[in-house]
Parts: C-alpha cells; structure tokens; sequence
C-alpha cells in the first residue's frame, strides 16, 4: 500500500522503516523541507544516528505528498499534530484510514490525538490509534516490540495490523481507543516523576510504589472518561508504563532526573533537548481530573511541582502521609 507518515521524529522515522520492511510504498514527511533533503541524502535522520535507513524510504517536506496514501500516520510531536494535519488534510485520498501514533493530550482543549485528527479531517475518514512500550531507538534496530492498534472501525483496525505487524513488531488489536490514548498520554507524567524520584536518590522501592499507584489513578481516570479498565492492565496501559519510567531511552524520565536533581522544568527540558510531553500532560491531566472530580494525588503534585513550584520533598511527605487507605478499594485490574 502506499503510506505516508508525517513527522520525521525517531518515532515517524522507526515506524516507516516497519512499513518499509512490510513492502509498502513509503514516504516520510519532515515540516522541514531541508531536514527532508538531508535525510534522503544522507539516509541517516539525526535523532536516530546510528541507524541507516532503507534505501526504499522516500522523503517529502510537501503535504501533498499524502495524496492517494491508503494509510497516512500522523506521528508528529502533540503540539504540532492539529497544525500538521491541517497541511495534509486537503490532499487526503477518500477512504484513506488515519492512523494517530502521537502520546500526548491538546492543551486547553484537552482532546485526545485522536480526536484532534477526527476535528481538522472533518470525521470523513476512520482513525486509529497505534501504541505501546515502543521505544524508537529499539523499533529503529528491530527488537522485538509489541503495540495496540484501536479504534471504533474493526475493519480499519484490522488494516493497520496487517499493514504494521511483522517478526519484529506485533500488533494487537482493541476497541477501546479512549483507553489506549489515555494510557500512553498519562503514562508520561508519571515517568517524569519516576525521573524526579531517580534524581533525588530514592531507589527500587519508590519506584514500585509510584508506579503501582500512579497506575491506579490514570484507570480511574481512564475508565470515568469512557476508556475500558482491562485496557490500562495492558501493552496500553500498564506496558506502556513500565518502559517509559524505567529506560533512559524515555525524555520524560530524564528530564525528571534533572529536576530531581535541582533543575528547573525548563532547564531539564532544554537540556534533554526534545519534546518531553510528560510536562505539557501534566496540566491536561489535572484539569481533567478536576473537571471529572476523580481524586489523582500523584499526578495533583506533579502539576504542582511543575507548575506552581511546590518543592518535591514537601509533595513527596504529603503523599506519604496521607490518611489511611485500603488498597482494593479501586482494583484496576
């Protein structure tokens, strides 16, 4: 099939090079026509430097390079998906499916990717999401990696697995779209407090503990905002999780680091040197949180950190010392 992904990130970058290994008429888009021209000259994209890409790989800085596409990834950056998929949307091919890979959340609108996609294409098209614990630097280098392709459409679902699963990369299958987006946007907040946690010298233990009962917060959530709970106990969820707040491989984990360390959210964002989503969710997160009065005391103080500038260790005594609680008394599971 012919495939277009737009956004020449290392996650774009890894999953057209899936695409490309599966056979398919591939073009990687790049808002940067000199970023696009230096890719196809050099066939290395810098954030995935020591990766030689396909020699079939095309390249393109023109959205019209979507037109005819039977399958069009949007992978670009959360803030920049509405504006880029604007570009595109006039070229699209009908019955094009839209396949929405970005982790994030809109800022003050605090839609989904998904949704952002489905508002600038005017509903016209059917739209998946694809997502998992799929760090780019591995996928780049074919290790084994698993991801959930949702959506509303069992057909387009199934068009996507087909079109991205492989020896290397398996792809489950889900209706639940809400759940899988809201699992792999949310998880960034909580790897950034893993990170604050590394940086400040707590180990194993700490970890654990956020971990387990960050991911009781985003299923509460998940679940109220119309997600399936079983979701957030998978790849989407829980999967997810875990990768993004225990591999250096994860921006937001390192920009925690940072800031464990001292550094301002700025500083620690400039430094790592890309998009850490996990500080723009963080707002999204509480807002809807306060909006669907679900209690997120975790996510509540990484706000509050990042944005008010409450000091880690007085969050971390007050999460501590909170009044008595039963465990079961929501079982994600």
């Amino acid at each position: 099939m012919k495939t277009v992904v737009l956004g020449s990130g290392g996650w774009g970058t890894a999953l057209a090079m899936v695409l490309c290994d599966n056979g398919h008429d591939v073009t990687l888009w790049s808002h940067s026509k000199e970023k696009a021209a230096l890719m196809a000259q050099t066939r290395v994209n810098p954030l995935l430097p020591n990766v030689e890409l396909p020699a079939a790989l095309k390249f393109s800085g023109d959205p019209k390079c979507v037109q005819g596409a039977e399958i069009v990834v949007s992978a670009s950056p959360s803030y920049a998906v509405r504006s880029n998929i604007r570009l595109a949307a006039p070229f699209l091919k009908e019955g094009a499916v839209l396949v929405s890979v970005s982790k994030g959340i809109e800022r003050d609108t605090n839609l989904r990717m998904s949704q952002l996609v489905e508002e600038e294409t005017g509903g016209r098209f059917p739209v998946t999401a694809l997502s998992g614990p799929s760090h780019a630097e591995e996928v780049s280098v074919r290790l084994p990696t698993g991801c959930v392709a949702a959506g509303e459409s069992g057909e387009a679902v199934k068009l996507v697995q087909d079109a991205f699963m492989n020896r290397n990369f398996r792809v489950y299958t889900s209706p639940d779209i809400v759940g899988v987006e809201l699992g792999g946007a949310l998880k960034n907040v909580v790897a950034l407090s893993c990170g604050i946690c590394d940086g400040m010298g707590f180990q194993d233990n700490t970890k654990a503990l956020l971990m387990t009962r960050a991911m009781g917060e985003i299923a509460r959530l998940g679940e109220t905002l119309g997600g399936q709970r079983q979701t957030f106990a998978g790849l989407a969820g829980m999967g997810d999780l875990i990768v993004t707040c225990t591999s250096m491989h994860s921006r937001n984990r390192r920009a925690g680091i940072l800031i464990g360390q001292g550094k301002t959210a700025r500083e620690a964002m400039d430094e790592v040197g890309a998009v850490v989503e996990g500080y723009y969710a963080a707002e999204s997160v509480y807002q809807l949180g306060q909006r669907a009065e679900v209690e997120m005391p975790i996510c509540t103080c990484a706000y509050q950190v990042l944005y008010q500038g409450r000091q880690v260790r007085d969050v971390v005594t007050e999460l501590m010392t909170r009044s008595k609680k039963d465990e079961l008394g929501y079982d994600w599971m």
